[in-house]
């Protein structure tokens, strides 16, 4: 049944320009590059994109896993799509690589849940950067640490996460021995759709299997000479856990570049965001200024510098990301740059005389 998959009255209403099409609605569960898995109320079909929509949408608004869409069907097995349906949410980060491409990973998420474990792989930056990601997106956010079995002491590591978590719902799980597996299903009841989002290797999929009650997804173990998993997942699969919602477990993901992330990062890095709104001067670079609050926490050991030099990491490349995009925005920085220079080569020239 849809209604599993989260099918709904309000979809009903944004469907119902179709439905005297002898198209019928339908969720893509699954997407294997122009080839889509789709269930609908008569079952699960293979569909392809009908040429009109391909020569008339842009390519960033084809359907991806979790895309609402209206289908004619062809039999029994399969069918062809012909319209996407408005989405509530979209899930995207920059595509890896170089170009300014960005990836919707998928559509109509409600929760994405940030998988680290608690081994050598849990890294606060990289969950920062999975945060601003998740904001962008406006998509709830939660932190999940697996492997807890595995830790000395779990309790400690995940309270390293300090600031970063504030806010966000921090739970410990092991597969192994069940601790926090109801309290993640617990997330995911009937109508939700929530997202697996981590590093190769980090137990999404061991996570999937917990929550599905059966061995779906396939795993391997961690390899001992750096405690690190091996990718195990392919693609996006939309998935049913029993009596609850759906769950998205998604490929390993070695690059989480951003994607327009002003917001994001405003929502991850508030406590930063706050002290800069305390220094003396609104334009203050939180270098040598007077009265700035950034430093002054720095120096009283109430902002972690690394947590610092995270978010200045991630406000640079989100400066790069719109130099790329605005070329009014690339003669600008071109001209602070060469201001600052000119400046610079004055002060040494006075110094020498």
């Amino acid at each position: 049944m849809i209604e599993d998959y989260g099918w709904s009255d309000a979809l009903q209403a944004q469907f119902a320009a179709y439905a005297a099409s002898n198209l019928v609605p339908a969720r893509v569960i699954a997407q294997h590059r122009d080839l889509y898995v789709l269930t609908t109320a008569a079952g699960e079909v293979e569909a392809r994109l009908s040429g009109r929509f391909v020569h008339t949408q842009a390519r960033e608004d084809f359907p991806v896993t979790g895309d609402w869409v209206a289908a004619l069907a062809h039999g029994e097995s399969e069918a062809t799509i012909h319209h996407r349906l408005p989405r509530s949410s979209l899930f995207t980060r920059k595509a890896a690589g170089r170009a300014l491409v960005s990836q919707a990973i998928a559509a109509n998420v409600d929760r994405v849940l940030i998988v680290s474990s608690l081994n050598t792989d849990l890294n606060p930056r990289r969950l920062e950067r999975a945060l601003v990601i998740a904001n962008e997106s406006g998509v709830e956010p939660v932190i999940v640490l697996t492997k807890a079995d595995l830790c000395a002491d779990a309790a400690a590591q995940s309270a390293c996460l300090g600031p970063l978590a504030e806010g966000v719902r921090v739970i410990t799980v092991s597969a192994m021995t069940g601790q926090g597996i109801a309290e993640i299903r617990a997330l995911v009841p009937r109508g939700i759709t929530a997202v697996l989002m981590g590093s190769s290797g980090v137990g999404k999929s061991t996570l999937a299997n917990a929550l599905l009650g059966e061995a779906r997804m396939v795993t391997r173990d961690i390899r001992l000479h750096d405690e690190r998993g091996q990718h195990t997942t392919t693609h996006r699969e939309l998935l049913l856990v029993p009596d609850g919602g759906c769950i998205l477990d998604t490929p390993g993901m070695r690059e989480l570049g951003l994607w327009d992330g002003e917001a994001g990062i405003g929502s991850t890095f508030s406590d930063i965001e706050a002290l800069a709104g305390n220094c003396r001067f609104r334009d203050c670079a939180h270098d040598r200024e007077p009265g700035c609050a950034v430093r002054e926490a720095l120096e009283e050991g109430q902002l972690d510098p690394a947590r610092w030099q995270g978010y200045l990491k991630l406000q640079r490349e989100l400066a790069h990301l719109v130099r790329k995009e605005d070329p009014a925005a690339r003669v600008a920085e071109k001209k602070r740059w060469a201001a600052i220079s000119k400046k610079l080569r004055n002060g040494k020239r006075h110094w020498e005389e």
